[in-house]
């Protein structure tokens, strides 16, 4: 985009808008150009910036540059909400909700408890109308999310139109499913996602699968004969929360133990298949200084796509920001180049 031509239309617009009479002269007028042109050259100068790509994988990069090129296209956040805290704040009250039907499976886990799975089988698949071999995306929710959160919904609209089926993982206790054990969310356990990742893989053993998590995964009856939680409900803060409840479920000596556990600092290192992280360094969340660059350039696996704005879940685009966001754009390419084009990421 030239930003010449952007700020000589933003000036004809305006023109076109404001009356010359604003304040009883033309100095109104001028005022409100002088602004606009002033913002826009802020916005195309220091907002609107390509992704910072980081990969140690020289194959790895070419493979991304060629078949997801989103990560490599400047992104423009939506020029008026571009703030981190604004864009994590207004996405899911500005972007859309595309219809899903889903259906429904609860499994069982070791310990009695259970684990609902709602699937989009994308019957309906003109790509690969055999569901035997029809490619399955997991997807992930975050921190107490669910399948029907925004951006889930929209992976899932971007899933269809390429032919894939999806299956969304609720966490224990969420979704309006019982929590039949004393065991919610830890960001350091992994055995439940282990055990949907296997029943997913057993019922189709032939189809191509991979995995997409959005951020991090809560009732109160069955938490009240091992918890005070009229203590936990008094946290203020995220670190308060985990300090009297996510710690202790999982027997954490300490809150600073179950954050040294939980840290990607440990885990990007044993990382055996290929991955690709998208992070806006003004996350309110994860932000640029607590993103371990260095040692995801440790592993040829793992790849980073860093982009100056974006907020936490937010990354939105355009004037008005209803449907598809960069963050979804960024997912489509990634999923369709792993499905059709896998066996070249590291033969490039």
């Amino acid at each position: 985009m030239d930003w010449q031509v952007l700020t000589r239309e933003l000036s004809l617009y305006l023109e076109s808008q404001v009356r010359v009479g604003l304040f009883g002269s033309g100095v109104g007028l001028s005022l409100v150009l002088g602004f606009g042109v002033a913002y826009a050259c802020y916005y195309l100068s220091s907002i609107a910036k390509k992704p910072q790509l980081v990969a140690s994988n020289d194959r790895f990069c070419r493979f991304l540059e060629e078949y997801c090129p989103v990560v490599t296209e400047t992104y423009y956040p939506t020029i008026w909400c571009w703030e981190g805290r604004v864009q994590t704040l207004l996405r899911p009250f500005i972007t859309s909700r595309p219809q899903v039907q889903y259906r429904n499976e609860l499994i069982k886990t070791a310990d009695g408890g259970q684990i609902s799975l709602d699937w989009f089988d994308n019957n309906d698949s003109l790509y690969y109308p055999d569901a035997r071999t029809r490619p399955t995306v997991l997807l992930l929710p975050g921190l107490t999310g669910t399948s029907k959160e925004s951006y889930i919904l929209h992976m899932i609209h971007q899933s269809e139109t390429l032919g894939y089926r999806c299956v969304v993982f609720n966490n224990r206790g969420i979704a309006g499913e019982d929590l039949l054990t004393p065991r919610t969310y830890c960001a350091a356990n992994t055995e439940d996602l282990e055990a949907v990742i296997h029943h997913v893989h057993s019922l189709h053993p032939s189809a191509p699968f991979m995995a997409a998590g959005v951020s991090m995964g809560g009732h109160r009856q069955m938490l009240g004969k091992l918890f005070d939680m009229d203590l936990v409900m008094k946290a203020r803060t995220v670190r308060e929360f985990d300090k009297q409840f996510t710690s202790v479920m999982f027997g954490y000596r300490t809150i600073d133990d179950y954050y040294e556990d939980a840290s990607p600092c440990r885990k990007l290192k044993s990382v055996g298949i290929p991955v690709l992280c998208l992070n806006s360094v003004d996350d309110v969340f994860s932000p640029g200084h607590a993103i371990p660059v260095e040692t995801a350039k440790q592993n040829a696996n793992v790849a980073l796509v860093l982009t100056s704005c974006g907020g936490h879940i937010g990354f939105l685009e355009g004037i008005w920001p209803r449907k598809c966001t960069y963050m979804d754009r960024v997912f489509k390419q990634f999923v369709q180049a792993v499905f059709e084009h896998g066996n070249k990421i590291f033969s490039m």
